[in-house]
């Protein structure tokens, strides 16, 4: 663990999925159980600011020159080229933030991040893939989001096959069928893993 600087270590929760499956209003709710002491991991990205997106609370916005800069200088825990020139990852820095609080650090990240942080720290890491009901329900999710441009929403449909086939190696898998359901399967696994 010597690649992140800090006194106090805390767990990492990491939840995954394709993009709409639900696991971004999962982690919110999580995140208002003070009981559970997490704190959100930032993600960096070097991809525009969306909307009312604010730099140092939805992502740490970065050139694409800092971006490389800083995968050069090692200071990624797991970094990746989501769509070209897009690229998203957790600086370490970050986890060395939380931990030094005392609180766990909860993600809302990619599956190939996900699973790289579980690989990096196995026992530490409880790693949740969110399932959406199927690849119909996630398109008319992106869609009712009305963020973003159907080309985008294509890439994002395009890629939830590959993405779907790497549920089987996360730790469990919440199947967002009912949000209800879903946020009181997830809390249970958080608390659990947490008190273990």
């Amino acid at each position: 663990m010597s690649e992140i600087k800090t006194e106090k270590q805390g767990k990492l929760i990491v939840f995954s999925a394709p993009s709409g499956s639900g696991k971004t209003t999962i982690v919110r709710h999580l995140l208002k159980q003070p009981e559970l002491n997490l704190e959100f991991s930032i993600s960096a990205t070097s991809r525009e600011k969306r909307g009312n997106e604010i730099h140092g609370k939805d992502y740490y916005y970065l050139s694409l020159s800092e971006f490389k800069n800083r995968i050069k200088n090692d200071e990624f825990l797991e970094w990746e080229e989501v769509y070209r020139d897009n690229f998203y990852g957790t600086l370490k820095t970050e986890i060395a933030r939380i931990w030094a609080k005392g609180k766990h650090v909860i993600f809302d990240i990619d599956v190939s991040g996900g699973l790289r942080i579980k690989r990096k720290f196995p026992k530490q890491t409880l790693a949740v893939f969110v399932k959406p009901p199927d690849l119909n329900e996630l398109v008319r999710r992106l869609k009712e989001r009305g963020e973003e441009s159907e080309d985008k929403i294509s890439m994002r449909v395009a890629k939830a096959p590959a993405e779907l086939a790497t549920a089987p190696l996360f730790d469990a898998i919440v199947v967002n069928t009912d949000l209800e359901h879903a946020l009181e399967k997830a809390y249970k696994l958080v608390d659990d893993f947490i008190k273990e």
